[in-house]
């Protein structure tokens, strides 16, 4: 299934208006950071803006360049394709929340299936591959390497000792039969040979202590999952700062540096009060939750202090019971996009959810599946969030002719060539 409206350009025009505090946010989202290129002279920014105007035509309307937009990379991240008010909960969205508790499980679910279609029709970006960030990031260095001549260069690896793809296993568990249903869960990651992240409501259900220590003793990460998954978070400003304190508190008790908000509402800039590493409450595509749309991106970026790592792959409810799938097949046909742009395929289940046995059974034909492929990084997500910082933040040098990447543990060397934008452009 591919969703996708085509956006007129008066829409895409009023679209591009959005707070410059909020894109000051994903300023150091630079071509160059993400690129790492190693070659001599150093790719100047002006080198950089010429390909970016160049090559921003393969972007949405709304986040191409323009005097007002000279950094289409960041418009990207910041969802400038979906309007200006896309950090807003709408008055519905909000009195849906308040009255939720009230409302019968089954009626809850027409709604959802009926809410599915309208946002299908109005979506603006593709789904589920999306493929409008990944092939300007390549088209920008293609037209660098064509301008100096170059068939190819090296840059600095994605991922560390030059692994193809990332993946991140990630779980939201938002009810007490959830809470009751991790240790299965662990218990078959375990199994497996996974291990992966448990992110516990703190103020909904009681919250086993031992459980947090058993998790973490075994090798899982322990996060914060909102803090009372009520849909009441993103309010108001107000509110969130008020339960960020509190939400701060729980980070420090179970010593978490990784947060997702409930429902995966958000706000780039309100979330910058909470005293997190990593942020996972944002996705590349997604025209299915209640605040739909996506960054484009299958790579983690900075956001303010933390680094965002956006989920990439759909979520259990919405792949096992929104669209009735019985088998992990649009999960593994994600995977092999994600694997051929060297991108992180990150997937949010719920506990919740794999409690049931069918859910559950896909989820492990899932894990079975990506097992048996070569050469992918399996890491928690605080450990991908570090070597994403460590890497942006790394100056490699050049020594008698040779690039010294000893001071990024992990750093190997990788070649991207200038036939663009294809998935066969690097080795």
């Amino acid at each position: 299934m591919k969703t996708g409206a085509n956006m007129s350009s008066n829409t895409a025009t009023r679209n591009m208006h959005i707070s410059e505090t909020i894109l000051d946010l994903y300023a150091a989202n630079t071509l160059d950071a993400f690129w790492q290129l190693l070659v001599e002279p150093a790719v100047t920014p002006s080198e950089w803006a010429e390909a970016t105007e160049a090559t921003s035509s393969l972007l949405p309307v709304g986040d191409r360049v323009t005097a007002a937009n000279p950094h289409p990379w960041a418009a990207a991240l910041a969802e400038v394709h979906c309007g200006p008010a896309r950090w807003r909960l709408g008055r519905a969205v909000r009195l849906y929340y308040r009255w939720k508790p009230l409302v019968p499980h089954q009626l809850a679910l027409t709604l959802r299936r009926y809410y599915r279609r309208q946002q299908e029709i109005s979506f603006p970006l593709a789904w589920p591959v999306e493929d409008r960030y990944v092939r300007f990031l390549y088209g920008c260095v293609a037209h660098v390497l064509r301008q100096r001549g170059l068939d190819c260069a090296p840059f600095v690896s994605l991922w560390p000792d030059g692994r193809r793809f990332s993946l991140v296993l990630t779980h939201d568990v938002e009810r007490g039969r959830g809470h009751a249903f991790v240790k299965s869960v662990a218990d078959l990651e375990e199994r497996l040979g996974f291990r992966s992240a448990f992110n516990f409501v703190p103020e909904r259900y009681p919250v086993d202590q031992g459980l947090l220590a058993d998790l973490r003793q075994r090798g899982f990460e322990i996060g914060v999952h909102g803090l009372k998954h009520d849909g009441m978070l993103f309010n108001s400003r107000r509110t969130f700062e008020q339960r960020a304190i509190r939400i701060n508190r729980y980070l420090r008790a179970w010593g978490a540096v990784g947060f997702r908000a409930p429902y995966t509402h958000r706000h780039p800039e309100w979330m910058q009060a909470l005293d997190i590493a990593y942020d996972a409450s944002f996705f590349d595509t997604d025209p299915y939750e209640t605040m739909p749309g996506g960054t484009m991106s299958i790579w983690p970026f900075f956001l303010g202090h933390f680094v965002e790592l956006p989920y990439t792959l759909v979520q259990d409810h919405t792949l096992m019971v929104i669209l009735g799938e019985g088998t992990p097949r649009l999960w593994l046909d994600k995977v092999n996009f994600i694997e051929q742009w060297q991108g992180m395929a990150l997937v949010n289940t719920h506990p919740d959810y794999l409690c049931e046995q069918r859910h559950l059974a896909i989820y492990e034909a899932f894990l079975a599946s990506v097992k048996e492929r070569q050469g992918y990084w399996h890491a928690l997500p605080h450990d991908v969030a570090s070597w994403w910082r460590s890497r942006a933040g790394f100056r490699p040098q050049q020594h008698d002719g040779q690039w010294d990447l000893s001071g990024l543990p992990g750093g190997t060397i990788s070649y991207v060539a200038q036939l663009c934008p294809s998935p066969n452009t690097f080795s």
